[in-house]
């Protein structure tokens, strides 16, 4: 941490009273470079300090969910290579949002600094250390608009890239990939595939039903795994390069698949070894969500709906993906097995868990008319009974 360099920085904020001006923002001043780790220890009020370059549309909202005051980012929050909704989103919701590409945040701030803003100004005990561009909502409205304009450009780069990938992916599409075997059976079964996306909460409340009569195997792809268990889920499955699942979901008695680079190199094991958790390695090419529904399809599945996946150029754009080879290539190979959740949850009716409580209800009310009808002792009663209670109602 650079003190020395505090100290040369002028006193900017101007106090009445005591008190910090209506126009300003106070918060605890929360850093992390990682987005996806940093909202994890984040609390309403506090300043996130981040470095991500477009920011996407996941990150805002996962950002939004926890209340922070504002937003500083070390990082263009839109570079104007794709239309990305996440700084729109942010400022829609009423969060600061203040670009400081100049001087690097992390070298000027400390995690746990008392931090205020004013405009575009960033100041700790009074004194100015950074200054960057407010985001306002007008202004991002409009960029918006003039990139969803030039998207074909990106368009066109992603679709070269793919084709120049396509080769060396190759494998999704032969079958050579080894799957190791599993506890869970696949044979004959709905398989879910969790994948952590902007809408996989959306999706699983609109699965309630499905989920409970069908009963499908649950595999969560990395940080879905968090999102199965804040639906009152267990994962059956959790596979993926380890670095966004929870302590709790990788705790949680899931089998557990570090997917690795095809040489083997798996970065994200070290932390399941660290964590003393039982797991297996399955090196392979492509995305980890790729080869989550490849494993499915191989080990037998009879359908395959994807939760929170990736369909449309936007959504690849903000997983910062330059192409899509790895999904073309697993798209083509699994077919008609896979379903994406919102036409399960608009095919499927479920059965109403009251059904069989009526239907039984009704044959015994029959059953109880005729054993009453054919009784002539029971048939007095019933005509003594209903004599009693028109004389109580006065009838």
């Amino acid at each position: 941490m650079a003190t020395s360099s505090r100290r040369r920085l002028p006193a900017l904020l101007t106090r009445r009273n005591g008190a910090v001006e209506d126009d300003t923002i106070e918060g605890t001043a929360r850093l992390g470079r990682r987005t996806k780790h940093l909202v994890k220890r984040l609390a309403p009020g506090d300043i996130a300090v981040i470095d991500h370059v477009n920011i996407d549309r996941i990150a805002a909202e996962e950002l939004i969910a926890t209340g922070v005051g504002a937003v500083v980012n070390a990082a263009a929050s839109s570079n104007g290579r794709y239309p990305n909704a996440g700084p729109l989103l942010l400022a829609q919701a009423g969060v600061v949002m203040i670009d400081v590409e100049e001087s690097d945040p992390f070298e000027l701030l400390d995690d746990g600094d008392r931090v205020t803003i004013a405009g575009g100004a960033i100041s700790v005990g009074g004194r100015e250390l950074l200054r960057g561009r407010v985001l306002g909502v007008e202004e991002l409205a409009r960029q918006r608009e003039e990139q969803l304009e030039r998207v074909g450009e990106a368009l066109a780069e992603f679709a070269e890239n793919t084709v120049a990938h396509v080769r060396g992916e190759t494998d999704l599409l032969t079958g050579s990939i080894e799957f190791p075997p599993t506890r869970a059976s696949f044979r004959d079964r709905h398989v879910l595939i969790v994948v952590r996306g902007d809408r996989h909460r959306r999706d699983l409340k609109a699965l309630r039903a499905y989920i409970r009569d069908v009963k499908p195997i649950v595999v969560a792809v990395d940080g879905g795994a968090d999102g199965v268990l804040e639906a009152g889920m267990k994962p059956d499955v959790i596979l993926g390069d380890m670095d966004s699942a929870g302590d709790e979901a990788l705790r949680c008695g899931a089998e557990l698949i570090v997917h690795a680079y095809p040489d083997g190199r798996a970065p994200g094991r070290q932390r399941l070894l660290d964590m003393g958790l039982n797991h297996t390695l399955l090196p392979a090419a492509g995305t980890s969500e790729d080869v989550a529904m490849l494993l499915a399809y191989e080990k037998g599945a009879t359908l395959i709906v994807s939760v929170g996946a990736h369909f449309n150029l936007i959504e690849f754009l903000d997983r910062k993906r330059g192409g899509m080879s790895s999904t073309f290539l697993t798209r083509l190979r699994i077919g008609e097995k896979l379903v994406d959740a919102k036409g399960v949850s608009r095919l499927y009716n479920p059965s109403s868990p009251f059904g069989p409580l009526v239907l039984f209800l009704a044959a015994f009310a029959i059953l109880l008319a005729v054993v009453i009808i054919t009784s002539p002792a029971l048939n007095d009663l019933v005509q003594l009974v209903w004599l009693k209670i028109r004389i109580w109602l006065g009838l």
